[in-house]
């Protein structure tokens, strides 16, 4: 069998993560690192191999690097390497960053939810993806940069990446944990089928509910529906609780293990059962069954994707984002647009998809003058 080729796409926190874990997997498989910054790059490819060594492994890993501001490099850089998957791990700022402001104004701040940041997620997955067109090469993309808000907006244009990760994976091991206890059950006996948005996984662990945002749950064990044998507030106040874990930055292990379980079912096409974001340019997050060409979508059968598609386009509302226009324009709400100008003096209500730079640009400051008033 020919060996699996893999690009990974940035080396930061979550990137560094994935490889970690990525190169300690047996398996035949290729793995080219890249990122803007050549040392550092270098640097953490490099400490991933030696580790993995110490403990037997010897994967085939090489640098190169790729600076996504300049698209023709770009394509020329994945024509070069050609690989069978490219994940992408690149933002302008990684999400846990305004977690680092004072406890108060990060508070006030986050109610804005994570919406209104979409073009500090957006900006160079979108220049991403047209690197990939350009190359004129079939290669499935996995994005771990808020794919919730960024695939829908990328799917109006024909760039969706293939699909996500984190997000509504990362509740899943709780709420498995917590319905094998109820149960009485190893977590390994429970299936779950969880339709949630970003706002719903990120609010769940820390508080118990949903927030008032809309979600469905079904969990199966031996192939029969035990749903109503449960109640499922009971289940959602478990996370915070008895199944409470880290958070922000200190969880990013577990948003690393969806990833490699992502790219490790595309890779060697298992057809493994997962949960993942913005599957084939959906908005928020589904159980779907992941092979070589991606996440298909895999619901009960009384439970349609368009009621799915649904519940998260209301819960992405929760999220401060309103809606997306055919031609990829985000419509933010009301109170997240309130609360950003009133924390960051930043006021946006519409953005379209061809100014996502420069607002990228105008928020990056805005945050940077806020954080500077706190050091």
């Amino acid at each position: 069998m020919a060996k699996s080729s893999i690009m990974m796409i940035g080396m930061g926190d979550l990137g560094g993560h994935v490889l970690e874990l990525l190169v300690r997997v047996p398996g035949s498989r290729r793995i080219v690192t890249a990122d803007v910054n050549e040392d550092w790059g270098y640097r953490k490819t490099n400490i991933a191999v030696f580790g993995a060594s110490q403990l037997g492994h010897y994967p085939e890993v090489e640098f190169t690097k790729i600076d996504l501001n300049n698209l023709d490099e770009t394509a020329d850089r994945i024509g070069k390497f050609k690989p069978d998957i490219i994940f992408s791990a690149v933002t302008l700022q990684s999400w846990w960053v305004i977690s680092t402001l004072p406890k108060d104004v990060f508070e006030r701040l986050d109610e804005a939810r994570f919406g209104p940041w979409l073009p500090l997620q957006l900006t160079l997955v979108y220049k991403l993806m047209q690197a990939v067109k350009e190359t004129g090469l079939d290669i499935p993309v996995i994005n771990a940069a808020f794919p919730d808000g960024v695939h829908p907006v990328l799917d109006r244009v024909g760039l969706a990446p293939t699909i996500g990760i984190g997000n509504v994976a990362n509740t899943i091991p709780a709420i498995r944990s917590s319905i094998a206890y109820r149960l009485g059950r190893s977590m390994r006996d429970v299936t779950v089928f969880f339709v949630a948005q970003h706002y719903v996984s990120h609010y769940l662990p820390r508080f118990g509910t949903t927030g008032g945002a809309p979600c469905y749950l079904r969990a199966v064990v031996d192939d029969r529906d035990v749903t109503k044998d449960l109640d499922m507030k009971q289940v959602f106040q478990d996370l915070p609780t008895r199944f409470r874990r880290t958070g922000g930055r200190d969880g990013q292990i577990l948003t690393a293990s969806s990833a490699v379980g992502i790219i490790l079912a595309m890779a060697d096409d298992t057809g493994d059962f997962m949960h993942a974001p913005g599957p084939s340019g959906l908005p928020g997050g589904y159980p779907v069954r992941v092979n070589g060409e991606g996440g298909e979508v895999v619901l009960p059968a009384d439970f349609s994707l368009e009621a799915a598609v649904g519940i998260n386009e209301e819960a992405q509302r929760y999220d401060g984002i309103d809606r997306v226009d055919g031609d990829g324009t985000t419509y933010f709400t009301d109170q997240a647009v309130a609360i950003m100008k009133e924390v960051l003096g930043y006021d946006c209500k519409v953005m379209r998809l061809e100014e996502t730079e420069e607002r990228a640009k105008e928020l990056g400051a805005k945050f940077q003058e806020l954080a500077e008033r706190y050091r």
